[in-house]
């Protein structure tokens, strides 16, 4: 047996894979997801100092994800035909900017403009990195391994709240609101990363130095193996296969997840201070609800590589997150009931979402890979942007958070729903390959 055939050789270069390459892109994402949400805690004092409404902040919440949609077709199919490294470090480069840029809010206008541009400066990054993972991860530690990257989302958001609401009390120092200097501290990091991807990141695990030779060769072999062995069918790589009736089952059920996913994730530090938490416990508390989920994001991908299974996996996890915000829904006034039923919603929604990712990238090769999951994403953040404005919009006519957390807890229904009536196709998500893959240690 040739040493690029040997199983414990795949094993160490999937190993490397996830600590060096997967663990970074997680790392991008940590810095994009703040940057994305810190709006949630900048409310706290923003909508007071600026006189914003549950609607507007709830509409320019949203609307990040407009910007994101309308261009994130076209960038993925640049970052297909430029590569990784140009494509993310530009569009890190950009965000970090745009971020920074909210200082300069001053009224619902200019909080519109800016929000929807740094949607657009964003857009592509997220099925970008789902897109770059196909040419190093094979199919059968994809879920695990996407959801080591998807972890970013519970840990950046675990990690960041109690800063947030730390740098939220320098309020006034230097002549700027607690909330300016949230958006100041919290895209240093993107600026600092960009440069690093331009710098640091390839293309094709042929050009990876921190793999062996041996190594490079397992994965090229692997994955062309892979590619060639799909069940997949061959219109699976032209663009017109986006319109397929899977494609568009697929663009359903992630809109179900986003808006139940950002229809909590920017209001949990106002429903969470509305029910008695201070903004000390708010940080505390959201923090604690999101690293739960990444644990459990963890066990549930891996049991689902494990299990060779998708589809319960999805409606399962779904089903859990929709009860867990359902109950949240009618608790709000009670700060440690809503905090366990939040817990117990993100913690469901973040576990189907790598499991879910798997399936894009099963089902589509070649550039109709890279549209088809910009595809899926643009679709979703219409729930991005519903969700939010919908609980925001029913806050201030109902005077309660409990019908707008209805309306995106039956998102989460939407997904368990469509995932089980899309099934199971164990030959496309895993390809026909006749070794065991190795487990990456």
């Amino acid at each position: 047996m040739s040493e690029a055939s040997d199983p414990a050789t795949g094993a160490r270069a999937l190993r490397k894979v996830r600590n060096r390459l997967v663990t970074f892109l997680g790392l991008l994402y940590f810095a994009a997801f703040i940057d994305r949400t810190n709006v949630g805690f900048a409310a706290l004092q923003m909508n007071r100092d600026l006189g914003f409404s549950a609607s507007v902040y709830g509409f320019g919440a949203g609307i990040f994800f407009l910007g994101y949609c309308l261009f994130e077709v076209p960038s993925n199919l640049i970052l297909h035909r430029v590569g990784a490294r140009r494509w993310i470090g530009r569009i890190m480069l950009t965000w970090a900017v745009l971020a920074g840029a909210m200082v300069f809010t001053r009224g619902p206008t200019s909080f519109y403009v800016l929000r929807f541009l740094l949607g657009v400066a964003e857009a592509g990054f997220f099925p970008g990195i789902i897109y770059y993972l196909t040419y190093w991860v094979p199919a059968a530690q994809r879920a695990r391994l996407v959801g080591w990257f998807m972890t970013a989302i519970p840990i950046s958001t675990a990690l960041s709240s109690p800063l947030s609401a730390w740098i939220l009390g320098c309020d006034g120092a230097l002549g700027l609101a607690g909330w300016q200097w949230l958006f100041l501290a919290e895209t240093l990091p993107s600026l600092a990363l960009g440069i690093v991807v331009l710098r640091a990141l390839v293309d094709r695990p042929a050009e990876a130095r921190w793999l062996t030779a041996a190594e490079r060769d397992w994965l090229t072999e692997r994955l062309e193996r892979e590619r060639g062995a799909s069940s997949a069918p061959a219109h699976a790589a032209r663009l017109s296969s986006l319109a397929s009736p899977r494609v568009l089952g697929l663009c359903l059920c992630f809109f179900g997840a986003d808006l139940g996913l950002y229809g909590v994730v920017f209001w949990i530090p106002q429903i969470l201070q509305a029910s008695g938490f201070s903004t000390r416990g708010v940080g505390y508390g959201v923090a604690a609800a999101y690293g739960l989920g990444a644990l459990a994001m963890l066990a549930w991908t891996a049991h689902s590589d494990r299990t060779r299974e998708r589809t319960w996996h999805i409606a399962l996890a779904a089903l859990i997150g929709f009860a867990g915000l359902a109950v949240g829904s009618w608790v709000e006034q009670s700060p440690w009931l809503v905090l366990l039923a939040f817990t117990v919603g993100i913690t469901g929604t973040l576990a189907m979402l790598p499991v879910f990712w798997t399936l894009p990238a099963a089902l589509l090769r070649g550039a109709a890979a890279a549209g088809g999951i910009a595809l899926i994403n643009s679709v979703g953040n219409i729930g991005g942007f519903a969700g939010p404005f919908a609980v925001g919009w029913l806050r201030e006519h109902t005077g309660s958070f409990g019908l707008g957390l209805m309306i995106v807890a039956g998102g989460l229904l939407l997904a368990a729903a469509t995932a089980v009536r899309l099934g199971h196709d164990a030959a496309a998500e895993y390809g026909e390959l006749p070794a065991r893959a190795p487990r990456a240690a």
